[in-house]
């Protein structure tokens, strides 16, 4: 019985101790396998910072007028009797635009002429009675200040005439029709609207601090939010002045519009180009992160500097590159460019997207364009802009 008993007892600490064991060994292999694994690699896509070329520039917005841009309106009176164009045409410089009826300024017209003849025919009567001695000196002034009132008659009605025939000041493309034939208008009624599109001017405003800046004969550049057109043009004016409400100064450009990529009424913006500068770090945006304190850069750390960022790794795996975090100092933007003042240096390959799973010596993996031999003609900075 005791004999069983022992056996029993015997079977049950080989069971247990088993299990214990098994326990501490799973343990323990569980955490070698922890403390041995190596965090997976992030693939990223990277730039080396290179000195470049900088264009900076002073960006604002803008509007775009016509040089020659104005509302057509009739100064007189009456019932439109033509309407000589349509939507779109194109006008020419003293084209007749609409004729208002002038039935009764042209029969007071051949009234005054007969009133002219008249006029006319007293004053010689007059003058040849004068120098035979019949007719006096006061008779003569009387004949020529009729003849010279009925001819201002004459001048006064032809210039009521002229008012009702209105006429293209300037050539250029004339807009949608608001009066029709038939219709009694008043002088001022607005008849369409003409737009010189081939030369067009484009005011906007910048900041005080940028006027010592600013020079006449600059380039400017024009941008439009509807289907990306781009212009180019010159200042041709400075406001002399500062808005003492806004604090800006009024400038206007030129642009030459013969392919009429713009129209008057636009929004756009406008870049006024800089000289250029070199020796310029500048990274594509998308490389720089904002953070509560400050904005950071991801660097590759090179194999040999792998080793000093990645502690507790094998030698083995010193060779994989890290990303390593560099606080930088921001400046100019250009585009989808920043310049960047501080912090890193020629020659540093900067992560430029993939980096929001990122954290400070973190594995990562370069992408196979990242290795890829850059073309001689262009920095991988200038290759980076390019392709956006």
């Amino acid at each position: 019985m005791i004999k069983r008993f022992l056996i029993a007892i015997v079977f049950v600490a080989v069971v247990v101790g088993g299990i214990v064991g098994f326990n501490m060994f799973r343990d323990q292999a569980i955490q070698d396998f922890f403390a041995n694994r190596q965090a997976p690699a992030f693939p990223v896509d990277s730039v080396v910072a290179e000195p470049t070329e900088w264009q900076p520039g002073i960006e604002a917005i803008g509007t775009v007028y016509a040089a020659q841009g104005i509302d057509l309106a009739v100064e007189a009176t009456g019932v439109v009797r033509e309407v000589n164009f349509r939507a779109n045409d194109e006008i020419d410089q003293g084209d007749l635009l609409v004729q208002i009826d002038d039935t009764i300024e042209r029969a007071e017209i051949v009234a005054a002429q007969s009133q002219v003849d008249v006029s006319n025919q007293a004053l010689e009567r007059a003058q040849t009675l004068s120098d035979r001695g019949v007719s006096s000196a006061s008779t003569v002034q009387e004949a020529e200040a009729a003849a010279a009132s009925a001819n201002a008659q004459i001048e006064r009605l032809q210039a009521v005439l002229s008012q009702k025939a209105l006429e293209a000041p300037f050539s250029g493309t004339i807009g949608l029709p608001r009066v029709e034939v038939g219709q009694y208008v008043s002088a001022g009624t607005t008849v369409a609207t003409l737009q010189a599109l081939d030369t067009l001017r484009v005011d906007f405003t910048v900041p005080e601090q940028q006027l010592g800046r600013l020079q006449i004969g600059q380039t400017v550049n024009i941008a439009t939010e509807a289907g990306g057109a781009v212009s180019s043009g010159t200042i041709t004016g400075i406001e002399p002045r500062i808005d003492p409400q806004t604090r800006l100064v009024s400038v206007r450009a030129e642009v030459d519009n013969q392919e009429g990529a713009l129209n008057p009424g636009q929004f756009v913006r406008v870049r006024v180009e800089m000289p250029v500068e070199n020796d310029v770090i500048a990274l594509p945006q998308t490389a720089v992160t904002t953070s509560l304190y400050g904005d950071f850069v991801y660097v590759v750390a090179e194999p040999e500097e792998a080793q000093e960022a990645a502690e507790g790794v094998d030698e083995g795996e010193a060779e994989r590159f890290v990303a390593r975090q560099v606080f930088v100092q921001t400046g100019r933007r250009n585009g989808q460019l920043v310049e960047l003042t501080d912090g890193v240096n020629a020659g540093d390959r900067v992560v430029v997207a993939g980096q929001n799973r990122l954290s400070n010596g973190a594995p990562i993996t370069l992408s196979p364009a990242a290795d890829a031999p850059a073309d001689d003609s262009e920095t991988p900075v200038e290759a980076a802009e390019s392709d956006q």
